[in-house]
């Protein structure tokens, strides 16, 4: 008894879809196996389920970098250059946002002030006094309480500022 044919469109039935989509994803691999042992291609593929999982399979002589290298090579194409330049700006954004970060931690601490204009100065001193009016209201409240302001969050251990 011959197959019969089957038309080309989305199985409804979610369990028969799925049953669908294992059984041809095995018969692919199997494929795939086959044509590395027959022909020593190297085989690489990659499914994507509607489930969100990833099913792959490489050829055992071979990685999946090697083969994209090889790919690139072959088609004279750079696969990661748009990626590497998006990763290098972004890299450079969060150094300046290090930079910036760590100087404010010295001026905090009482370093690199000279290079502070007076607004600067005025502006960390009341920094500095908003977070001691912060701390001296927990105290008031009650030890080892949770007080937030609008940008900060503190943990007060009254007992030692006693």
């Amino acid at each position: 008894m011959g197959r019969g044919k089957m038309e080309m469109k989305r199985i409804e039935n979610a369990t028969n879809r799925q049953v669908t989509f294992s059984k041809r994803r095995n018969g692919l691999f199997k494929k795939a196996r086959e044509l590395t042992i027959l022909c020593d291609a190297k085989v690489s593929i990659l499914i994507c389920s509607s489930t969100a999982k990833a099913h792959e399979y490489i050829s055992p002589s071979t990685t999946t970098k090697q083969l994209l290298d090889l790919y690139q090579k072959t088609l004279r194409v750079d696969l990661w250059s748009s990626h590497y330049e998006k990763m290098l700006e972004n890299l450079g954004a969060v150094e300046q946002v290090n930079r910036i970060l760590k100087k404010q931690i010295r001026q905090r601490m009482g370093e690199s002030l000279n290079d502070l204009t007076l607004e600067e100065l005025t502006g960390l001193e009341q920094d500095i006094l908003d977070g001691l009016k912060i701390i001296h209201e927990c105290k008031v409240i009650k030890p080892y309480t949770l007080c937030a302001s609008s940008s900060t969050t503190v943990i007060v251990n009254v007992s030692n500022l006693l």
